[in-house]
């Protein structure tokens, strides 16, 4: 997702009416999720393609 700046945790809950908190869950959710084998892969070469 391409965006004109970084934005805080903060920030982002109050965009979407939640906590700081459950923003830094769905972050860290997300990531361990691009970290698994299986999605790591199709990533890398979806980056490696571009």
């Amino acid at each position: 997702i391409e965006m004109q700046s970084d934005h805080t945790l903060e920030e982002v809950g109050k965009q979407f009416d939640v906590t700081r908190e459950r923003i830094r869950q769905i972050e860290a959710k997300a990531i361990r999720k691009l970290k698994h084998p299986s999605r790591s892969d199709k990533l890398r070469t979806y980056l490696d393609n571009l």
